[in-house]
C-alpha cells in the first residue's frame, strides 16, 4: 500500500498545475491533502469523480481558509472530523478515516504566528491531539500531515539562525518528542538519517533552488505498525506548491 501525503497550498490552484496528471502518476492508494482551502460545492466535478477514488473533505468554517481532505481507493468504514477542540474543528484541519486495517489520521497543524502570535492556540492543539493518541497508541495508526515544526536540527537548512523562530522553538520541538514519545515513529527516519531532506521552502530569496528548506511534513506509524513499512521518502522534485508530497510504502 502507497501512501502519499502533501500540502497542496490550494486544491484548486494545484488543480490548475497539473495535479490529477500527477495523481495518475503517483499510483497511491490513499493521497491525503492539506490546506485544501474549498468546500466541496466550490470544486469542478473533475476533482470530486476521480476514476478509483472517493473524495473525503473536511474543509474549515471560514471559506479559502485551511482545510484538509483524503483521496482514497478503498472505502474507510468510518469517517470522522473532528478532535474534540472546538476552535480547531472549525478550521477543518483533521480527518480520521477507520479502515479494516488501520486507523488513518490526516492532520493540518497550526502554524503559531511569525511573532508567535498563535504560539499559545498551537500548543494547547497539540495538548489535545496527544490525549487523544494515547488512547490508540497501541493500535495500527498512520498519523499524516503537516506538523508545522521541524523536529531537530537535521531537519532544517539554517538551525542556528532559526532557533528562537516559529517551528523550532524549544516548546514546538517538544510537541514531537511527546507523538515519539508515545510509541509513534518517524517513518523518513527508519531509512534516511542524512540531511538535507526538507518538504516546505519559503517563497524567497530562491529558497527551493538553493534547498533552504524546513521537514516539517511527516508520516508516523504506531508501534504495532513499524515491521511493516516498506518505505518512505520524500518526493522533493513535485512542484506546484511550497510543500512537496511525503510518501510511504507499507503492508
Amino acid at each position: 500500500m502507497r501512501i502519499l501525503c502533501w500540502n497542496v497550498n490550494g486544491l484548486r490552484a494545484i488543480h490548475k498545475k497539473g495535479f490529477l496528471q500527477w495523481l495518475e502518476m503517483a499510483d497511491a492508494d490513499i493521497v491525503c491533502l492539506q490546506e485544501t482551502r474549498v468546500l466541496r460545492e466550490e470544486l469542478p466535478i473533475e476533482l470530486i469523480e476521480v476514476d478509483d477514488y472517493a473524495l473525503y473533505l473536511n474543509p474549515a468554517e471560514k471559506k479559502g481558509y485551511a482545510g484538509v481532505g483524503v483521496y482514497s481507493k478503498e472505502k474507510p468504514k468510518q469517517v470522522d472530523s473532528k478532535l474534540g477542540f472546538e476552535q480547531f474543528d472549525q478550521e477543518g484541519r483533521i480527518l480520521k478515516l477507520e479502515y479494516s486495517d488501520f486507523i488513518l489520521i490526516n492532520l493540518y497543524l497550526p502554524h503559531g504566528g511569525r511573532q508567535k502570535e498563535n504560539l499559545g492556540y498551537k500548543l494547547e492543539v497539540y495538548n489535545h491531539l496527544l490525549k487523544f493518541l494515547k488512547t490508540i497508541k497501541n493500535k495500527k495508526v498512520i498519523l499524516t500531515g503537516d506538523f508545522n515544526i521541524a523536529h531537530q536540527e537535521i531537519d532544517l537548512a539554517r538551525p542556528e539562525e532559526n532557533k528562537n523562530s516559529i517551528m523550532f522553538t524549544e516548546d514546538e520541538r517538544k510537541q514531537i518528542d511527546k507523538i515519539i514519545q508515545l510509541g509513534f515513529e518517524d517513518s523518513f527516519r527508519i531509512f534516511h538519517q542524512q540531511g538535507n531532506n526538507y518538504t516546505w521552502w519559503p517563497y524567497f530569496a530562491k529558497a527551493r533552488e538553493r534547498n533552504l528548506g524546513w521537514r516539517i511534513d511527516y508520516i508516523f506509524i504506531s508501534e504495532p505498525l513499524v515491521p511493516e513499512i516498506k518505505n518512505a521518502f520524500i518526493l522533493d522534485k513535485i512542484m506546484g506548491s511550497d510543500h512537496c508530497p511525503v510518501g510511504i510504502e507499507i503492508f
